[in-house]
C-alpha cells in the first residue's frame, strides 16, 4: 500500500476511541487453509482516525524511533476495532500485545520495565500493579499485561477501583483498624471484615472480566446479581449493583484522554527542550535541575530543582530515574520536544526507562564532557543534533550552571545547620 493509499484509508477510520492494527504481507496458514496477515504493530487512541494519521507526520524517525519507521515500511494494510471507552482500548490493547506479541510493539530490551496487573492466589485476592521483572515475586492467580503505557495504567487502575473497590497489599484482612483505602471507600472492607471471602471473589470476578474485554458478559452478570439482592430485599447491595453497573455504561475517563494526548501536537508551537543535570560535590547536598530552552532561548522561569530523596550517592542514572519521574507527575507542566541528559549511554538510558514506563516518546540525548568539563560529544539522533547543536548545548549548559548554584545554596544552609 502506498502513502497516498494508507492516507486514504486513514480517512475512513472513525473518530472515535479504539484499537489500531498495521498488517504486514499475507502470510499462508498452516495445513494450506488460506492467508493470514501478520500483525506488525497495536496501538490504541482516544481518536482512531487521528491517531493514526500521525504516522505520516514528517518527523515520525524523530518522535516514533527507528522501530516504528521499519514497521511503516512493511505494512500494507491498517484495521482498527471501536471501543465505548478511551479505558476498554487500554485494556483491550493490552490484551491483544499478549495473544499476538507484535514485532514493532517494543524492541525486547524496553519490556522488561513494562507493567502488569497481577491478581494473587489467596482467599482474598489483591490486586497489584507489577513490573514484568517482579512477577515471579507473588502467587499469582491471574497476570494481564503487559502494558506500554504506565501512565495511562495508573490512571485506568484510579478509575477501576472506584467502580470496584479491591485489596492491595496495604490492606492485610483481620486488622484492628481499616487501612487507609477503606477510609476513602477504595476498599470494600477485607481488613476489618465486612466483606465475607465469597462477596468478595465476586468483586475479583468482575475485574477480570473486565480485563479480559467482556464487558456484555460483566453487564449481564451485575445486572443478574442485582436482581437476584432485590428480590431478597438487600436494598443495600443491590444500590451498590446498581452504582457498579452505571459507572461501566457511563465511564468518565477524561484523565485517560488526558494521558493519551501527553505526547501532544506541537504545530504552531516553541519547540521546548530540557536539560538535566545532577550534581553532588564533596558528598553532600545531593540534587537535580531541570532548565528550558524554548524557540532557541533560555526560558529562566521554568526552571525547576529536585532535592534527590531515593537515589543513593554517587548513583547518578538512579538519581536521573528519579527526577525525571517527578517531573513526569506534573500534567500542568508542558512536554518537552527533546531531552537533554549530561552524561553518556547510563544517562540516555535511564531517561528512556522512565520515559517507557510513562508511554511517552520524547527523544534524548546525551552531552558527553571532557576532564574540564567541556563538551566532547553529543549522543543521539545524528539529523536531530545537527538541526539542534545550539540549543543541546545552550540547554546542556545552563543545566550544569543551575545545578552548580543549586549545590552551593544547599550546602551554605548544611554548613549553617
Amino acid at each position: 500500500m502506498t502513502l497516498e493509499q494508507f492516507k486514504k484509508k486513514a480517512k475512513q477510520i472513525p473518530d472515535s476511541p479504539g484499537v489500531y492494527f498495521f498488517l504486514g504481507p499475507p502470510k499462508p496458514r498452516r495445513r494450506g487453509l488460506g492467508h493470514t496477515r501478520e500483525i506488525l504493530y497495536i496501538g490504541k487512541a482516544t481518536s482512531l482516525r487521528d491517531r493514526v494519521r500521525s504516522y505520516f507526520a514528517n518527523d515520525l524517525a524523530e518522535t516514533r524511533g527507528a522501530l516504528i519507521v521499519q514497521m511503516l515500511e512493511k505494512a500494507v494494510s491498517i484495521d482498527f476495532r471501536k471501543t465505548d471507552s478511551v479505558l476498554e482500548a487500554l485494556l483491550l490493547e493490552s490484551s491483544l500485545i499478549h495473544s499476538h506479541k507484535p514485532p514493532h510493539n517494543t524492541d525486547s530490551k524496553d519490556d522488561k520495565s513494562w507493567n502488569h496487573v497481577l491478581i494473587t492466589d489467596e482467599n482474598f485476592p489483591q490486586v497489584l500493579v507489577v513490573r514484568t521483572t517482579n512477577l515471579g515475586e507473588y502467587k499469582a492467580k491471574k497476570i494481564f499485561g503487559p502494558f506500554p503505557h504506565g501512565l495511562q495504567l495508573r490512571e485506568a487502575m484510579k478509575l477501576i477501583r472506584r467502580i470496584f473497590p479491591y485489596r492491595d497489599e496495604k490492606c492485610k484482612p483481620g486488622q484492628k483498624r481499616p487501612c487507609f483505602n477503606r477510609q476513602i471507600g477504595l476498599c470494600p472492607g477485607v481488613c476489618t471484615g465486612e466483606i465475607s471471602a465469597k462477596e468478595y471473589r465476586k468483586t475479583v470476578r468482575h475485574i477480570v472480566l473486565l480485563f479480559e474485554g467482556k464487558k456484555k458478559q460483566l453487564l449481564k452478570s451485575l445486572a443478574k446479581e442485582m436482581r437476584a439482592a432485590a428480590k431478597e430485599e438487600n436494598f443495600e447491595q443491590a444500590k451498590e449493583l446498581h452504582r457498579q453497573l452505571y459507572a461501566l455504561q457511563h465511564i468518565q475517563d477524561i484523565s485517560l484522554i488526558k494521558s493519551e494526548y501527553r505526547n501532544p501536537k506541537f504545530d504552531g508551537l516553541a519547540y521546548r527542550i530540557e536539560a538535566y543535570d545532577i550534581a553532588h560535590l564533596q558528598g553532600s547536598a545531593h540534587v537535580g535541575v531541570m532548565t528550558v530552552v524554548e524557540g532557541g532561548e533560555a526560558a529562566k522561569s521554568q526552571y525547576r530543582k529536585f532535592k534527590i530523596k531515593t537515589a543513593k550517592q554517587g548513583d547518578d542514572p538512579g538519581a536521573l530515574r528519579e527526577v525525571l519521574s517527578r517531573r513526569l507527575g506534573h500534567d500542568e507542566w508542558p512536554l518537552p520536544r527533546l531531552i537533554v541528559v549530561d552524561g553518556s549511554t547510563a544517562q540516555i538510558n535511564a531517561a528512556q526507562t522512565v520515559l517507557a514506563e510513562y508511554g511517552m516518546s520524547i527523544p534524548v540525548v546525551g552531552v558527553v564532557k571532557d576532564e574540564k568539563h567541556r563538551p566532547r560529544n553529543i549522543l543521539g539522533g545524528r539529523e536531530l543534533i545537527k538541526t539542534k547543536e545550539r540549543e543541546i548545548l545552550l540547554a546542556n549548559a545552563e543545566a550544569h550552571r543551575f545545578a552548580i548554584g543549586y549545590h552551593r545554596n544547599k550546602s551554605r544552609k548544611n554548613l549553617v545547620i
